[in-house]
């Protein structure tokens, strides 16, 4: 879905001492690109995938690839040096390195959301074990009694074991605030001209959309973000808006 096919250019007018008008000067201000990561073996499975540091699957490195190649396609002339950041997480990681941003900084605002007692469990199982329909966007992670916390190790299918753990989580609004962070962290780059990519995952990007566009946190359940597809927020006549999504 492309909302938007031109980069946006502000303008700043000057007034001089005298009270007459200045030039017109034009400042084209950058863009907010969020590229998702690639495949997981639990992407796949539909396990909630928070904090537990699970790489990509062989696909999840080729999608990483192809999606570097889109992003510098549709932005040739890159991302400067300060301006690209990634999620702490392995697959995050993973994907910004394959996508040809080895440069990537680490920004901890764009972990994904602690899905708490759900993590690596599916929304059938999460719904079972709790006694609810549960529902991540409605209920969220802290709505989950405290008998579902638990620890333990599991096996992925190439033989690595990864450790889960299932604790509290964190809610909707704390995943939300974490994101506006990330976007307070990037704004000022993005005033001055730079183009600016995150690396990070479906839900914390879905949120961190929501909350450039000053909506309520829920709203990022109605945005589906494919893996290693991105996003472009920017500014339009003095608003934050979505220019081109899921590409």
């Amino acid at each position: 879905m492309a909302l938007g096919h031109q980069r946006l250019t502000e303008y700043s007018v000057t007034m001089s001492e005298n009270g007459q008008r200045g030039n017109a000067a034009a400042i084209q201000t950058g863009r907010l690109v969020v590229l998702r990561h690639g495949q997981t073996v639990w992407s796949e499975s539909g396990q909630h995938t928070g904090r537990t540091d699970i790489p990509l699957t062989a696909v999840g490195e080729q999608q990483a690839a192809a999606a570097g190649e889109r992003l510098r396609e549709a932005f040739p002339r890159g991302f400067d040096e300060g301006c690209v950041f990634a999620s702490p997480l392995r697959r995050a990681q993973q994907t910004a390195h394959l996508a040809g941003f080895s440069h990537a900084g680490t920004l901890d605002d764009i972990a994904e959301w602690d899905y708490g007692r759900a993590e690596g469990r599916t929304r059938k199982t999460v719904s079972d074990m709790g006694g609810f329909d549960w529902n991540v966007w409605r209920d969220g992670p802290t709505s989950l009694p405290e008998s579902m916390n638990a620890d333990w190790e599991e096996r992925l299918p190439g033989g690595e074991r990864v450790h889960v753990h299932a604790g509290a989580g964190e809610s909707l609004d704390e995943a939300a605030a974490r994101a506006r962070n990330a976007i307070e962290r990037v704004v000022p780059l993005i005033e001055s001209g730079h183009d600016v990519l995150l690396v990070a995952h479906a839900h914390i990007l879905r949120i961190l959309t929501s909350q450039w566009l000053g909506l309520d946190p829920g709203f990022g359940r109605l945005l589906r973000l494919d893996t290693a597809h991105y996003s472009v927020l920017s500014l339009y006549k003095g608003d934050r808006v979505i220019e081109h999504w899921n590409c």
